[in-house]
């Protein structure tokens, strides 16, 4: 491979053997977490440039990783399960591009989410008392990215209830929603996941990079919604595969085992104009006009 502002630059100007490239480089899904109205979990980071401006080198290989989604924790039985670790999605990669993994929401007992590519929703309180108030949400673009190439990477995840109502995960287009109400009373509903971010990189316009629901314990609260773009329903939703959606948040008492949805993994899909290299790396079609779009589902090697 060879080295230098050329090969590893952004924008520097298209220079002998080299071309430019638009790029979504999207992580996996957090995980929901799995107790007594949990947050859900946060999307994967979302990386895109919109136009043909990231230079690449012709016959030099770029590393591609495709995150995985968070696992979901095993099943537990009340009244008191282990406070499983955090289970984040993994990070994507298309040479110096990195998008970071989503974040785990938080657990009962006042849990914040996690912080990561979006941030998972916080953990419902506990109690109807306002002093337990609920979990604040995970902080989204976190490692932050800068500007350039691609502004922020995500979202933060919404706050939970007082009472046992999580929030929802942070989305790559919006922050998750608020358990609502958050205090003073058992709140009603819990807190769905935002939303991703749309995309024509492809040539079809699909939404990808949504937060997971947030679960609610109570029986007449309502469950959060997993945003749109792969975001998981709380109680067990699972975010999508390849759209770096969250997982929902686990719900309460009735439900045995407080089921939680694990994270979609994530893609990285590179779009070229056809003539300026003879690449078949990932899985090449046709994109509207002159161009061929590369999708990697798995990692691999994109060579120039």
């Amino acid at each position: 491979m060879a080295f230098g502002y050329q090969v590893l630059g952004f924008g520097s100007g298209g220079g002998p053997g080299t071309y430019e490239v638009q790029f979504l480089v999207l992580a996996g899904g957090g995980a929901g977490k799995n107790y007594y109205g949990s947050g859900g979990g946060g999307a994967g980071g979302y990386r895109e440039i919109a136009s043909k401006t990231f230079e690449v080198q012709i016959g030099d290989s770029y590393t591609v990783t495709v995150g995985a989604g968070g696992p979901n924790a095993p099943p537990h039985s009340p009244p008191h399960p282990v406070n499983d670790a955090a289970r984040a999605g993994a990070d994507s990669v298309f040479g110096t591009i990195t998008s970071a993994g989503g974040a785990t929401g938080g657990a009962y007992s006042r849990n914040p989410g996690l912080d990561g590519g979006s941030g998972g929703g916080g953990g419902s309180g506990g109690d109807s008392n306002p002093i337990w108030k609920g979990g604040a949400g995970g902080i989204g673009n976190t490692p932050p990215t800068t500007s350039e190439p691609s502004g922020s990477q995500g979202n933060d995840g919404g706050k939970a209830g007082n009472y046992q109502n999580g929030g929802g995960g942070g989305g790559a287009g919006a922050v998750g929603a608020d358990a609502s109400p958050l205090y003073f009373e058992p709140a009603t509903v819990a807190g769905d996941g935002g939303a991703g971010t749309p995309s024509t990189i492809t040539g079809s316009d699909e939404t990808r990079g949504g937060g997971g629901g947030g679960g609610c314990y109570n029986p007449g609260c309502t469950q959060g919604s997993g945003g749109p773009g792969g975001g998981g329903n709380a109680n067990g939703g699972a975010g999508t595969t390849n759209e770096g959606g969250g997982g929902g948040g686990a719900p309460g008492m009735a439900v045995p085992s407080f089921p939680s949805g694990n994270g979609g993994s994530g893609i990285v899909i590179i779009r070229r104009l056809t003539s300026a290299s003879s690449t078949t790396s990932g899985t090449p079609s046709p994109a509207p006009g002159p161009d061929t779009v590369h999708t990697f589902l798995s990692p691999g090697t994109y060579i120039g």
